[in-house]
């Protein structure tokens, strides 16, 4: 189940609210983070799986102090219907190589032109 967590931290400045965001994104099961609030001092995470609780624990250890406010579950994203997704249309055959280019005779001219005479 997708839960969204805001977590309230203190932050002095805009060093702490990049560490805020480091330390949430190295989190395991975070899919997205963002700082909200009137003072931007609200860590607002979603995810599958995190454990709000070592997330606020290492919040705590590495900027001071971190409250969660809330926990809630979200539900996910409807999945579109077999009907509003559309078959997609090749226009033309590509590979994962272009074309060779098309072949040219090689026309070698002579260095040493003759003058139309011939020793032998």
């Amino acid at each position: 189940m997708t839960k969204k967590i805001i977590i309230k931290v203190e932050v002095r400045n805009e060093k702490c609210r990049t560490k805020a965001k480091k330390i949430a994104a190295e989190s395991p099961g975070v899919d997205s983070m963002s700082m909200e609030g009137d003072e931007r001092d609200q860590l607002v995470v979603t995810g599958d799986g995190i454990d709000s609780v070592k997330l606020v624990n290492i919040l705590r250890k590495k900027l001071g102090c971190a409250t969660i406010v809330s926990v809630q579950d979200v539900e996910a994203k409807e999945e579109k219907k077999e009907e509003d997704v559309k078959p997609i249309e090749y226009v033309g055959y590509y590979s994962a190589c272009p074309p060779p280019p098309p072949y040219y005779q090689r026309v070698f001219y002579d260095p040493y032109p003759s003058n139309g005479c011939f020793w032998f």
